[in-house]
């Protein structure tokens, strides 16, 4: 993070899980983020990404009250759609990523994607965020 300001981070289901399984890696880059002042983001359907049968759900709905959710409206996944014809993705595997990358794309930036998929948000989003692999 070596001191460049970071005003949006978009997390993908990754970047929510670690965050709700604490990891140390990821505590560590929150804390960076809450002393920049960084609002933290994520697509509504990445809640259901998250939500399965082992999710710690009280840790969940503490994660979900401090982050800012976005809607998938009809709007943002018919841009979601263009996103993946203009980095020559489709199917199922980038659906949910292109939905991610959307979200990031349309935050106050400079924005910033904490994600599993980096290559994928790479393509996706060009130069317009940073990538921040898990």
């Amino acid at each position: 993070m070596s001191g460049q300001h970071i005003e949006t981070v978009v997390l993908d289901s990754e970047g929510l899980s670690a965050w709700i399984a604490q990891d140390r890696a990821v505590l560590a880059m929150f804390q960076v983020f809450h002393d920049m002042g960084t609002d933290l983001v994520i697509g509504a359907n990445t809640i259901v990404e998250v939500s399965h049968s082992r999710v710690n759900l009280p840790r969940l709905h503490w994660a979900l009250s401090r982050v800012k959710v976005e809607p998938v409206t009809e709007q943002s996944a018919k841009a979601a759609a263009r996103l993946l014809k203009e980095a020559g993705l489709h199917g199922h595997k980038y659906a949910i990523d292109a939905t991610v990358a959307e979200t990031a794309l349309r935050q106050p930036g400079p924005v910033a994607v904490l994600t599993s998929d980096a290559d994928d948000i790479g393509r996706l989003c060009g130069d317009r965020v940073r990538v921040i692999a898990l």
